[in-house]
């Protein structure tokens, strides 16, 4: 999936190598105004974010799969639950119920943050380096490496066909995999304040303070996004991005095209392409479940 300023696209490789487009445009003034809120901006626009990744999840099963393996509606919202309910217990609640009883065998307050953190950062990576383990998965992060290859062409400004997207790097500094890093870093001196509490307390403020955490994570990475041309800033970030690592892999050129197939309707939209892309966009049917329409476009078989 690529999502623009007016327009969100997810493309889908079909059964018989065409690939579908599925396109939603978005309210452009909404996100400006969302964009002009320092701090409340990054929990908004993550949320805004959930709510079209679990429609793009929803399309791109509709297209992909057969008709009695497609996910309700209901079924996709209940699964988006549950993992962010295990997502919470297994990165945030068994980190401190661990680091917590270190405090009756004397350690101290601080570091008893720090180790919280560390054990959320080594069960993070070992969850990643398991999950990248099975095929499926793999496919997933061959297909994120292709987004970031793509992305990265356009910002370097190079035609986009696959021997150009091909040759990119994987790293690209806005990547939600650096995000994450970020958020377990800022939540150390956060999480620090409430270190003298009940062990409950403590989860409860790891509940109430992820959008504060959230939203500073989100500014900071604005920041070194903006300023990434900088050695200081590079170096800087240069864990955040190695963490990259273990969610792409190197696509395979079928993979590049999808990943350019998504992000020329979105780059056209937001008229940084020539007029003449946008009249091949066709006139495409409104699908019955999603606010995305489907359009095949013309040439996208690769």
């Amino acid at each position: 999936m690529m999502r623009g300023l007016k327009r969100a696209t997810v493309a889908v490789r079909r059964e018989d190598g065409t690939i579908a487009t599925f396109h939603e445009e978005l309210n452009y003034a909404r996100r400006s105004l969302l964009e002009s809120l320092p701090m409340v901006r990054g929990v908004l626009l993550l949320w805004d974010s959930l709510n079209l990744g679990i429609r793009a999840l929803n399309v791109s099963a509709a297209a992909s799969l057969p008709a009695e393996e497609r996910p309700s509606e209901g079924e996709s919202a209940g699964g988006v639950a549950i993992s962010l309910l295990f997502a919470f217990i297994v990165f945030f609640a068994l980190p401190l119920i661990i680091a917590n009883a270190l405090t009756y065998v004397g350690v101290d307050n601080f570091s008893v943050i720090v180790i919280e953190n560390v054990f959320q950062l080594v069960i993070f990576i070992v969850y990643l380096l398991l999950v990248g383990r099975i095929p499926e998965i793999q496919r997933v992060y061959g297909y994120h490496g292709a987004e970031h290859k793509a992305i990265n062409a356009y910002e370097a400004g190079l035609p986009l066909d696959v021997p150009n997207v091909s040759r990119q790097t994987l790293i690209h500094p806005r990547c939600g995999t650096s995000f994450l890093l970020v958020v377990m870093v800022i939540s150390i001196p956060i999480f620090a304040i409430f270190q003298d509490q009940t062990l409950l307390i403590k989860i409860a403020s790891r509940i109430v303070l992820i959008p504060v955490i959230a939203g500073l994570s989100y500014e900071l990475l604005r920041i070194t996004a903006t300023n990434y041309h900088r050695a200081w800033v590079r170096w800087l970030v240069a864990p955040s991005l190695a963490l990259q690592r273990l969610t792409t892999r190197e696509p395979d050129d079928a993979m590049v095209a999808v990943a350019i197939a998504a992000l020329l309707p979105v780059l056209a939209a937001d008229k940084v392409l020539p007029d003449s892309y946008d009249t091949t966009l066709g006139m495409g049917i409104d699908t019955p479940t999603t606010g995305f329409k489907v359009v095949d476009e013309p040439g996208a078989s690769a």
